[in-house]
This record gives structure tokens, sequence and C-alpha cells, in this order.
């Protein structure tokens, strides 16, 4: 008998586990995201952001989170990291960029916490 990953009465501080309940109120955000694979998308998203992200329809909420580019209240919403790094890419937020936001600091400062100082 396997035994479960980690004991969910126990959350996790300031973590987001990624689980199914996430993955179904995300759904959308995640399709948007994905879709972003695509150079047409990514053309299409930058031509008209309001209407591509009516293509996937979007709540109210989840469009102010994107337009905010507010990382962390995505991954809350269910948006899924591997996804949401689509987005940052698309909107010229990179990996150490959200990262940055995501912990409230300047890139520089974050950018002072990496172990290779050149990595962007």
């Amino acid at each position: 008998m396997a035994l479960p990953q980690r004991d969910r009465t126990r959350p996790i501080a300031d973590s987001h586990v990624f689980d199914l309940r996430l993955s179904w109120k995300g759904y959308r955000i995640n399709k948007l995201c994905n879709s972003l694979s695509e150079a047409a998308n990514r053309d299409a998203y930058r031509a008209d952001e309001e209407a591509y992200m009516t293509r996937f329809g979007l709540s109210d909420e989840q469009k102010a989170l994107i337009r905010a580019r507010d990382f962390t209240g995505l991954l809350d919403a269910g948006a899924n990291i591997y996804f949401l790094l689509k987005l940052g890419v698309v909107t010229g937020n990179g990996l150490y960029v959200m990262g940055a936001r995501m912990r409230g600091e300047s890139y520089e400062d974050f950018l002072t916490t990496r172990n290779d100082k050149g990595a962007v």
C-alpha cells in the first residue's frame, strides 16, 4: 500500500501545493498559459491581452490577477507554476523577475540571493 506524499492535515507554511482542487480551480488560467507555447498565440496575446483572456473565459478576478502580474495570486487561483512561466516570459517577467515579485523584493535584491551571479 502506497503512503500519501504528505499529511494534508499539516499544511506547509508559505507553500502552494498544486493538487486536484487547485488544478480544477485554475483550469482556464492554465489553459491560457499553455496556449502561449505557440508563437501565433503569443502574438495574439501581445496584440490584445483583454480579448485573449476573454477567449479563455476567465473571470474578472482571474483577469485582474493577470493584468497585475500577481504571480502569487495566480498560484492561489490555481495556476500551475510551469504554465505560469509561459505567461511570465510573454509579459517580460522571466523566472527571476517572478521570484522577486513573489518575495516582495526588487529584481536586483533577488539576484543577490542567487548562487550564480550571472544568471538572469
